[in-house]
């Protein structure tokens, strides 16, 4: 009788941030399949669960960003308070918010709620990758009228790595090798043997 190996017990959760396009969601789902104590959040569905599954365009053409990114704190606290095992999935603008004038700011308040659970990686990948993934996705809306995608990044990219516990530099690795990177850190910081990281993750 084979006799199942048990997965590990996670103490703390784990949170991906990143540019649109990094490869958060692909990998998170990846990391999902490793560990039953693992609880995926993708705080974009969890937005759209709250709002009557109106797609993302839809939600920020209604409320604008800022009534998105309130409806992202409001998440992200909640799926942040679990005391360990939850893999968020954070949108694009995880550590962002907007200042009276409507420009972004570093979100120390989203940052705060992450980072009292959750180890935080930031996947680092070059403007010009992030641009090639998303081209004109539709479900990807416009992030400014005034701004280039690669002025926003250029902003943000100081806020991720400030954000961030440990810096993944994805150059062109394979998504299960940038896992593996991922799962293997976590683990150590918990005292798990990161040969689990090797042995779960195909």
């Amino acid at each position: 009788m084979t006799t199942r190996n048990p997965h590990p017990e996670l103490a703390k959760n784990l949170a991906l941030i990143g540019g649109r396009g990094c490869g958060k969601s692909s990998i998170a789902k990846r990391l999902a399949r490793t560990n039953r104590n693992f609880m995926l959040f993708s705080l974009d569905s969890l937005i759209r669960y709250e709002c009557d599954s109106k797609s993302i365009p839809q939600i920020v053409a209604e409320q604008g960003w800022r009534g998105f990114r309130e409806r992202e704190y409001d998440v992200l606290l909640r799926a942040s308070a679990f005391p360990g095992g939850a893999l968020i999935d954070c949108g694009g603008g995880g550590v962002v918010d907007l200042d009276d004038d409507g420009k972004e700011i570093y979100s120390e308040r989203k940052v705060t709620a992450l980072r009292r659970h959750s180890l935080v990686v930031y996947l680092s990948r070059p403007t010009e990758y992030l641009l090639a993934r998303i081209g004109r996705d539709p479900n990807r809306p416009a992030l400014s009228a005034e701004e280039s995608f690669e002025q926003i990044m250029a902003r943000r990219e100081p806020w991720y790595r400030k954000a961030a516990d440990h810096v993944v530099e994805c150059g062109d690795r394979s998504k299960l090798e940038l896992a593996r990177d991922v799962l293997t850190w976590f683990y150590e910081r918990l005292d798990i043997d990161p040969a689990e990281a090797t042995r779960t993750l195909r």
